[in-house]
């Protein structure tokens, strides 16, 4: 037989939801680990005590509130509630639902929701607010609240783009398909695409783009508009449809969205093969492609837009990609030299003929060249186009740009015996730095800023040595 736990004094713990007395100091330690923050106020709001729970720290301020009215540590919007809920419980014999309320320290420095319930403590009108800390559950409102505001703003976006593009569709003259390059079938059509198809836009998204053309004639059509589309300018896919037979072109234009990847293709009606183009086009563009010359674009400042093969095999570079965006001046032997030399005699003259000079491939062995330059405008930009020819193969049938005169030579031979080893090195010396600048200047067509870049001398150093060897005569001065 159990028997009910008794006091001491033979009454029972717990009966008919009676506790006995329990000792204040006992009492407030259960009331803080009970709630986050409880304050015991009397009937006309004055906070007689604040317990704060030893597991919020933060709180431990506010033990300073006792004396203070309980309105002065509330919010403006929150004071209102506060007094209904208290009177609602001093004057209504059962419970009140719990009260939300907003702080502030401070004057108004800190602000925190607590959830506070009502309960009399004693006879003399002592009330005690038990208050559970809202400040996670409101930052989890705010954030929730955020999200909800981001994810409008994306809708409000996305039904924004959506409107753009429903507009872009229907006004565009040609016909426009997208497809799907995984599945071949079509995920939007504009207007003038079902004309054309003579279907409506419902039966044609999801449907196969092979199915509305001659399969006969095509029968890898979406692995032919993926390789075509990979190459630049790759031109028109001649197709025939199934639908009343009519010959059509696609343009097509590989992209990717959300991992997918998708064709867009421009319907061209007549026959590719019959449209009007200027030839001439058709043999700059193999001339570039599949010419022995490398041909080379550049900005001013030397900067690649585009190189064709040729140039790549004279660099052994892999492919294009390897000097995109890069400078010409890193395959040049004299580097920022040879550039300005060549861009300053195009950008007077519009062109310069022939220069000599060396190109050095990606594994560092140079090769003699020659190049001619051109300067144009593109647009708004300014164009350097070099057309680039190979000639280490006839160095060596080739005569050296500057020879020993006959005269220097025998200057040279007249002094043996007749002067020391020195005085002929010395004057040999002089012989070869006279040649050297010839050769700069000739180099540079009498720039004299190059040449003595070239030449690693200050402009004064190098006029010294043209007055020296009489030389401003033959340069033009």
């Amino acid at each position: 037989m159990v028997r009910d736990p008794v006091t001491a004094r033979g009454t029972k713990y717990w009966h008919s939801g009676v506790i006995p007395l329990i000792a204040p100091e006992m009492l407030g330690n259960i009331i803080a680990d009970v709630g986050d923050l409880s304050i015991v106020i009397a009937e006309d709001g004055v906070i007689l005590s604040v317990l704060v729970n030893p597991d919020q720290p933060g709180f431990q301020k506010l033990e300073s509130w006792a004396g203070r009215d309980v309105r002065d540590a509330l919010t403006v919007e929150s004071v209102p509630k506060f007094e209904q809920r208290l009177h609602a419980f001093l004057t209504t014999p059962g419970p009140v639902k719990p009260v939300e309320l907003n702080h502030t320290e401070e004057l108004g420095h800190w602000e925190f929701p607590i959830r506070y319930t009502f309960h009399r403590i004693g006879p003399e009108g002592a009330v005690l607010m038990l208050g559970r800390d809202l400040r996670v559950v409101a930052e989890m409102q705010q954030q929730l609240v955020r999200a909800q505001l981001t994810l409008e703003r994306d809708y409000e976006t996305q039904r924004e783009f959506e409107t753009r593009f429903r507009v872009l569709m229907e006004s565009a003259p040609d016909p426009v398909v997208f497809l799907a390059v995984q599945t071949g079938r079509i995920t939007e059509v504009n207007s003038a695409a079902t004309q054309l198809l003579g279907r409506s836009r419902e039966d044609l998204i999801g449907s196969s783009f092979l199915s509305e053309f001659d399969s006969k004639t095509r029968p890898d059509l979406v692995e032919t508009l993926t390789d075509r589309a990979a190459v630049e300018r790759g031109g028109l896919v001649e197709v025939t449809l199934r639908r009343g037979g009519e010959v059509v072109g696609l343009a097509p234009t590989l992209f990717r969205s959300s991992g997918e990847r998708l064709i867009l293709c421009r319907v061209s009606r007549g026959s590719p093969a019959h449209e009007q183009h200027d030839p001439l086009t058709d043999y700059l563009r193999s001339l570039y492609k599949t010419g022995a010359d490398a041909m080379v674009f550049t900005t001013l400042d030397g900067t690649i837009l585009s190189a064709n093969d040729g140039f790549l095999d004279l660099i052994n570079a892999a492919d294009d990609l390897v000097v995109g965006g890069r400078n010409l001046t890193d395959y040049l032997h004299r580097g920022a030299v040879d550039l300005k030399v060549m861009t300053e005699n195009a950008s007077r003259s519009g062109r310069m003929r022939l220069y000599p000079t060396k190109m050095v491939s990606e594994f560092g062995s140079p090769r003699t060249v020659e190049v001619a330059v051109s300067q144009f405008k593109a647009g708004e930009i300014q164009v350097f186009a070099f057309v680039i020819r190979d000639v280490s193969r006839m160095e060596t049938v080739r005569p050296g740009a500057v020879s020993v005169s006959d005269d220097n030579v025998r200057s040279v031979m007249e002094l043996v015996g007749s002067a020391t080893l020195k005085e002929i090195v010395a004057e040999t010396t002089d012989v070869v730095e006279k040649m050297c600048i010839e050769t700069a200047v000739e180099l540079t067509m009498n720039n004299r800023v190059a040449a003595a870049e070239m030449l690693g001398l200050s402009r004064q150093s190098l006029y010294v040595k043209l007055r020296k060897y009489n030389l401003l005569s033959k340069t033009g001065e």
